[in-house]
């Protein structure tokens, strides 16, 4: 089976061992060997900390049928075992009361094995947007990453790399509505580009639990980003007359902008004589 959606850099750590979309190994070229499960202990930098318990009792429940059909990846540590990529399947063969376990012995270094157990996480596991965006950044900083690097190393993007991350950067209000379910990275990344905190988290209300589409939820914030003017200038018959009059009066245009509250009165003039003649009334007005 070819390695569906992973980078060449876990292939490569991992030798000949591929993964497939139900968190299984299949044995290539290795031998596998019967290890006792009481003396295989997990990686306690394993990222995944809760493994949801449904699917757990689905695993368990196969093996209990069909055994462990592929083995998990362990190293030597002293006369013991740790885990390096198969803990759920471990987990659940000692639920199902299982003695030993197939698995394959492999020499990793500690810098191999925590970037094993973070791509892993990344590519297999049902992690939340958030816990993806933490492992990816994790991944980066542990192993001095750039994002084409850590893009290349799990078969992704840099795009969805940088998106992915950048969910990291919102205010937490938001990231937990992400962390929850209840806002989508889809929805959660068009609220990046925002710079005001508040405004992100109000926004990300309007779109939670599934109350507009991506594209109704774009739309929505880029009216905020680049609002229309509102303002609707309501002026009366009153003022109206007084523009016409002025017209009159210094046969030019004039415009207002406002209402009877406030605003601006403008008087246009064309040439010399048009100005020399709203001079004179003015004048004349001065010396009544």
């Amino acid at each position: 089976m070819a390695m569906k959606g992973l980078g060449k850099g876990l292939g490569a750590l991992l030798g000949d061992v591929d993964f497939q979309d139900d968190e299984e190994l299949t044995q290539s070229e290795n031998t596998a060997m019967e290890i006792p499960l009481d003396k295989i202990d997990r990686n306690e930098e394993q990222p995944r900390k809760i493994f949801d318990e449904v699917a757990m009792n689905e695993l368990v429940n196969s093996i209990r049928i069909h055994g462990i059909i592929t083995p998990i990846i362990l190293v030597e540590k002293g006369d013991r075992y740790m885990i390096i990529a198969g803990e759920r399947r471990w987990r659940a063969a000692r639920r199902a009361g299982l003695k030993t376990i197939p698995a394959i012995v492999r020499k990793y270094t500690k810098e191999q094995i925590r970037e094993i157990s973070l791509i892993e996480n990344i590519q297999r596991e049902d992690l939340n947007p958030i816990e993806t965006a933490n492992a990816i950044k994790q991944l980066m900083d542990e192993c001095d990453y750039t994002q084409e690097q850590v893009a290349e190393r799990i078969g992704k993007s840099r795009t969805v790399v940088t998106n992915t991350i950048g969910l990291l950067t919102l205010p937490q209000p938001v990231i937990d509505l992400i962390a929850t379910g209840r806002l989508s990275a889809g929805h959660a990344k068009v609220l990046i580009s925002l710079d005001d905190p508040d405004a992100q988290y109000a926004l990300a209300l309007k779109g939670v639990d599934g109350k507009m589409s991506v594209r109704k939820f774009e739309e929505l914030v880029k009216a905020y980003r680049n609002p229309k003017s509102k303002t609707v200038h309501e002026q009366s018959i009153e003022l109206k007359d007084l523009v016409n009059r002025m017209q009159r009066t210094f046969a030019t245009k004039v415009s207002i902008l406002g209402n009877d509250k406030k605003g601006r009165i403008y008087i246009d003039y064309y040439n010399r004589d048009d100005l020399d003649r709203i001079s004179d009334i003015l004048e004349t007005l001065e010396n009544k």
